[in-house]
């Protein structure tokens, strides 16, 4: 009995130890997603004014003759962009967003489309190599805290291979796969189609896009605003998917810190308990046998 009380307090610390930790990753993400939170509101109006920039172009422009929207068909080969996290004990973060790839990657394959997988984020990377299954290029470091730096990066690479002819191992469609951060207890895994972009005019009524839209006038030319504008479009698009992802995936790390921690408090109050109830079936026994021993004592003695 001692033996199994002494396992039971063993039991009971650890999970305590476990619970302390499990606590301190919750408090850490709850303080990380405000900030998270914040440069994605922040970055909203610069997204919002780039993509009335190039709807106004494509709408006023009426040029839409230009590489980073040529729509081949049909698609013979598509880059894949997955954006997953560095790290685990985020619950299901990486394992939907892992999953919808897989989706997207057989509905591709269904089409008799050849995929190019790219990756940021150790979970993909990890998912990807223990499988045997090739990566054309992977991206790490930065999932709880991106910048437009390696959005930049990551657009250049995918930008050029779009670009480049399909026999020297260009590709005609780019997807993005990644999280959107609905609220803190929802986030969606999403994929969608980069390129070639789809501009879409402004959802007003028919005949009142002026009223939407702003007038721009574009110098020197319509051709090298869009050479211009388009990277930088596709670049914000992937630094807003990134930003997304990095609250999607504290969100979710807080919410199954919170579990563990819930869980952990639940599993040392049974634990507790069942101590008592050893420690009481100790006492009993001893208590039973110092009586049992005075007894054969008094028998003797008389």
């Amino acid at each position: 009995m001692g033996s199994s009380l002494r396992e039971l307090r063993q039991r009971r610390n650890s999970v305590a130890t476990t619970k302390k930790i499990t606590r301190a990753m919750e408090l850490i993400a709850a303080s990380r997603i405000v900030k998270a939170q914040q440069v994605a509101r922040a970055a909203m109006p610069y997204t919002n004014a780039l993509t009335h920039a190039v709807s106004a172009l494509a709408t006023y422009s009426h040029v839409i003759e230009h590489p980073l929207l040529e729509d081949v068909q049909p698609p013979r080969r598509s880059a894949m962009l997955l954006i997953t996290g560095d790290r685990g004990l985020a619950g299901a973060y990486s394992a939907n967003v892992i999953r919808a790839a897989e989706q997207l990657h057989a509905r591709l394959a269904e089409d008799g489309q050849e995929v190019v997988q790219y990756i940021t984020g150790n979970k993909g990377v990890g998912y990807f190599e223990f499988r045997n299954r090739e990566i054309e290029q992977s991206w790490t470091g930065f999932s709880i805290a991106p910048e437009y730096r390696h959005a930049k990066e990551i657009a250049d690479v995918l930008i050029a291979r779009f670009l480049a002819p399909h026999e020297q191992g260009g590709v005609d469609q780019i997807h993005v796969v990644s999280t959107r951060f609905v609220s803190m207890l929802t986030q969606q895994a999403q994929a969608v189609r980069l390129l070639p972009l789809v501009v879409e005019d402004s959802d007003g009524p028919e005949g009142d896009d002026e009223e939407y839209l702003p007038f721009y006038e574009f110098e020197p030319s319509v051709e090298e605003v869009l050479d211009e504008v388009l990277p930088m479009y596709v670049a914000n698009r992937i630094y807003t998917a990134l930003l997304q992802s990095s609250a999607s995936e504290l969100a979710s790390r807080q919410r199954a810190m919170k579990s563990a921690t819930d869980n952990a408090q639940q599993l040392i109050e049974r634990l507790t308990r069942e101590a008592n109830q050893a420690r009481q079936a100790e006492i009993t026994q001893e208590i039973t046998e110092i009586v049992g021993g005075a007894a054969a004592l008094s028998e003797s003695a008389g």
